[in-house]
């Protein structure tokens, strides 16, 4: 049953399949995005380690804190105490049974080192702010890249109210963090946002130690907002802070280890000569973008390049996290040439190596232009190609070309 008030999550059902199968499961994700309260669904016992009278048992004796407690328990911001760490793999290795230990975490520095305690015992699950579907309370649905797969336009359904542009502008502005996406409007939602960014790059990376100069930190996620979306040498981004090189990549790792920022990588292919292999940089919620630049939904409708960035930057906030939902996740990429002259927004492989490719336009009423990108990847792939689309903010889809269709973007949730 669930709690009264709780906005139903993607990830929900997936967590569920694996808590009642793994003895340990690490939630991860950015701050604010609802881990704890969807974590505390499948949890009887509760401990929050970033409050010091809780966490102070553990900080003393870990192991003897954490038998201490009627299972399953919910870790709450293991970061706070990384000991309990060591102290879950010895009681899943001393144990059995599965459904023992969830733990939640708002970074993810030491989850790729050699070290790390949690490997083959605490398994991660990554878990993103709301998306457009969960606040409207859509019903579990096939995720759209895979849908696209099926190569079908009539598989796409539409929402009974679909936005305009200046709707997607205001729906992308309004984020994912739970409380303001859900709670707030106007000017209380955008003090919140303020106030968890001046929170993020201040007091949040003073957990993670070292020192660092807020307001270089600030300028330099400043140049981040600007570009999100973009291809960009990372020269442009420390010149446009003020900063060093080594500075800027300390900061672009300390930003990506607190799931605020993330990289979609470039595609390679041995048919395909000249593709570039640097990555795309994203907010992960495109809210930050509003709070980080200070404008608001007519400032955006202003500057082309600006409103380009924020609804890409918002359609990945979409489909980010369905990609791990599937049987076989898809992996998600960009594509690029050399000379610019092929550039495709979202490139995703799925099992088998096949094809579905994506383009984000802010146009209402797309040509087969808009996919001229699109049809040269589907006829240098042939079959591997499965369907490409062309998503844009007009209020009906139509087929553009062969195995390529134009989805308003409200077919993400619709």
């Amino acid at each position: 049953m669930e709690p009264s008030g709780y906005t139903a999550r993607l990830v929900d059902r997936r967590l569920s399949q694996l808590f009642g199968q793994l003895p340990a499961l690490l939630i991860t994700g950015p701050r604010a995005t609802g881990k704890t309260t969807t974590a505390e669904r499948l949890t009887g016992t509760v401990v929050h380690l970033d409050r010091e009278n809780e966490a102070r048992a553990f900080r003393d004796d870990p192991d003897v804190a954490l038998r201490s407690l009627p299972e399953p328990v919910l870790l709450d911001e293991w970061q706070a105490v990384p000991e309990v760490l060591g102290a879950v793999k010895r009681a899943v290795d001393e144990g059995s049974g599965a459904g023992r230990f969830l733990l939640t975490g708002s970074v993810r520095d030491q989850l790729h080192t050699q070290m790390w305690p949690g490997t083959g015992r605490v398994i991660p699950v990554r878990m993103w702010g709301l998306t457009v579907g969960e606040i409207l309370g859509s019903p579990p649905r096939e995720p759209f890249l895979q849908k696209l797969a099926h190569g079908d336009i009539a598989v796409f359904g539409m929402p009974a109210d679909v936005p305009d542009l200046r709707g997607y502008v205001e729906l992308a502005l309004r984020g994912g963090y739970p409380e303001p996406a859900l709670s707030l409007a106007g000017p209380a939602r955008e003090e919140w946002l303020r106030g968890y960014l001046s929170q993020l790059l201040s007091r949040d990376v003073e957990g993670l130690g070292g020192l660092r100069d807020p307001a270089l930190l600030r300028r330099y996620f400043e140049a981040l907002a600007v570009n999100t979306a973009g291809i960009v040498a990372d020269k442009t981004l420390y010149d446009a802070a003020g900063i060093s090189r080594d500075t800027a990549l300390a900061y672009e790792r300390l930003l990506t280890n607190m799931f605020v920022l993330d990289f979609l990588d470039a595609w390679h292919s041995n048919r395909l000569s000249r593709l570039i292999k640097a990555p795309k940089r994203y907010l992960v919620d495109p809210s930050l973008l509003a709070s980080a630049l200070n404008v608001d939904a007519p400032a955006v409708l202003r500057d082309g390049s600006l409103l380009g960035r924020l609804i890409e930057t918002f359609v990945l906030a979409q489909i980010r996290p369905e990609l791990e939902l599937g049987r076989f996740p898809a992996r998600p990429y960009h594509l690029r040439q050399k000379n610019g002259r092929h550039e495709i927004d979202l490139l995703a492989e799925l099992s088998g190596g096949d094809v579905v490719a994506v383009e984000i336009k802010s146009s209402s009423a797309p040509t087969r232009g808009d996919a001229r990108h699109l049809e040269w990847l589907r006829d240098q792939l042939g079959e591997r190609f499965l369907a490409g689309a062309v998503l844009h903010t007009g209020p009906r889809p139509f087929h553009l070309s062969e195995r390529i269709f134009a989805l308003p973007i409200a077919t993400l949730w619709g």
